[in-house]
Parts: structure tokens; C-alpha cells; sequence
């Protein structure tokens, strides 16, 4: 069983990526899905629902978490994908990485994992938060995959996600597979993606282009390969799928520091040099 993880800033389109890929794995390969995100919407397309109930929420209800029945919190969706959410708090109370640890524990314990050929983890980009580097840290997941694009913020995120792995990739074993990057039609794009992959020691895996149909499939809650099937869209998402297949690239990344990655952001025109600043400087004090 392949234990992988999908990592990438909020908003970059993370967990819609990670469930059109595996919706294209899982015509192919038994999976489950781990959604590690407070907000589980990590496995709504799936399930067409809007979230499904979580492991912590269970947890709090009845009081321990040995009280859960493994059939409540793990749910068959698209294609016989089992569909598990991990669950937070409220927000602004508690840890949102603890319902990470609790999940992951109770679904070991439980034997769910048996008779898989891939577990999938959709986690929040915050690799500062220990619960979120938890599947990192403590090498539930082997191989990671970090979702970015060409914004700077994206980059910035895959960065940092890449300091996490290296901080743990000798005593968790954890190893980046790559970078798959969700376009935002940002000017040399994947050029620039391709740069940073280079300078972090890995690869672009691959380069999924924007596309209206992911739109028209989410307001279905749907993924793109069950909503329409023979799009070229959905062909994108089987290409990465396969590249994910039949990967044998996993590195140690060396991340970059901030300086060098304003200057790739520089190189490529995303950002304005040292002397665009000071005559932005320049101007705001004339006003």
C-alpha cells in the first residue's frame, strides 16, 4: 500500500486537485481518502455532499473515540473510494491538528487500511501547526505532492511545506514526489514552477491548466472525471494520475531561502526588482 499526501496553501485548489486525481486512480486501484482539513470538504466530491461527519465530531459526541464504529466515519463514495474526514474544533477553540492524530490512530487501530493499494492524505498547508506535519512527521505518508501555482503566496507555501519535509525526512522517511501545479494563468507559468521544482532538487509532475468544466463539476459536487468523463479536462487529471502511478522520483527537497525566491519571482516579471520598489517608494512620498 502507497500512503501519499497532498500539501499545498489554502485556496490553491488543493482538495479539489487531490480528489480529481484519485477519482482517475481509483479506476485503476482500491483507495481510501484522509481528509486532514477542519473544514472536511476533502472527500464532497466524492460523496456529493456538502461534509460528511468526522472523526472528531463522533469523538465529542459520544465522549471517546472507542465508541466509533468504523462504518459510521468511513463512507463509500465515487468508484468504491472510501471517504474518511478527520474533523477540528470550533474555530478559535482547541487544536484543529489533534483531530489529525485522533483519525489516523483510530483507523490503524482499526484495521482500515487493510486491502488498499493507496491511502491518500489532503492536509492543510500549515506545516508550522505540529497536527497538520503530523502525516509528515511521523511518516504515515510516504510520498508527498504539493499543490502550487504561480503566485508568489503558492510558492512561498510550497517552500515552506519543502522545509517541513526535510525536516522530517530522515526520521519519518517521508520523501517529495513533486509539484503539481493547479493554473492560474500567471504569465510563464509553468516555466516558473518548473524553475522552482528544479532549485528544490524535484520535478513539476505535472501542469493541470484552468478550466471552467472543474467549476461546472464542483457545483455538482462532482469531479470532473464522473461529471463529464471524455473531457480533455478529465484526461489531465488521468495523465497526473498515472504520472503519480508510476512515479520513482521521491527526493529530499532543499528548500530556498526568501531572498532567492523573490529573485526567481523577479526573473520571471511576478515581481518588480529593487529598483521598482524604491521608485514605488518614491512616488507613495510624493503624494
Amino acid at each position: 500500500m502507497r500512503q501519499i499526501a497532498f500539501y499545498g496553501k489554502g485556496g490553491i485548489g488543493k482538495s479539489t486537485t487531490s480528489q480529481n486525481t484519485i477519482a482517475a486512480l481509483s479506476e485503476n486501484n482500491r483507495i481510501m481518502i484522509v481528509g486532514c482539513d477542519p473544514k472536511a470538504d476533502s472527500t464532497r466530491l466524492m460523496l456529493h455532499c456538502k461534509a460528511q461527519t468526522t472523526v472528531l465530531h463522533l469523538a465529542a459526541e459520544r465522549g471517546t473515540v472507542e465508541d466509533i464504529e468504523l462504518d459510521e466515519v468511513v463512507i463509500p463514495g465515487y468508484n468504491n473510494v472510501l471517504c474518511v474526514e478527520s474533523g477540528g474544533p470550533e474555530p478559535g477553540v482547541g487544536c484543529a491538528g489533534r483531530g489529525i492524530i485522533t483519525a489516523i490512530n483510530f483507523l490503524e487501530e482499526e484495521g482500515a487500511y487493510e486491502n488498499l493499494d493507496f491511502v491518500s492524505y489532503d492536509v492543510l498547508g500549515d506545516v508550522v501547526c505540529g497536527g497538520f506535519a503530523m502525516p509528515i512527521r511521523e511518516g504515515k505518508a510516504q510520498e508527498i505532492y504539493i499543490v502550487t501555482s504561480g503566485e508568489m503566496m503558492a510558492m512561498y507555501a510550497a517552500n515552506n511545506i519543502a522545509r517541513g519535509i526535510l525536516k522530517y525526512a530522515h526520521t519519518g522517511g517521508v520523501r517529495l514526489g513533486g509539484l503539481i501545479c493547479n493554473s492560474r494563468n500567471v504569465n510563464c507559468e509553468a516555466e516558473l514552477i518548473t524553475e522552482l521544482a528544479r532549485r528544490l532538487g524535484t520535478q513539476m509532475i505535472h501542469f493541470v491548466p484552468r478550466s471552467k468544466q472543474v467549476q461546472e463539476a464542483e457545483l455538482r459536487r462532482m469531479t470532473v472525471i464522473e461529471y463529464t468523463p471524455n473531457h480533455p479536462q478529465a484526461d489531465e487529471y488521468r495523465t497526473l494520475a498515472n504520472k503519480i502511478e508510476k512515479n520513482e522520483m521521491f527526493i529530499v527537497p532543499t528548500p530556498i531561502s526568501m531572498e532567492e525566491l523573490e529573485e526567481l519571482l523577479v526573473d520571471f516579471g511576478i515581481l518588480g526588482g529593487e529598483d521598482e520598489y524604491e521608485q514605488a517608494i518614491a512616488a507613495d512620498k510624493a503624494k
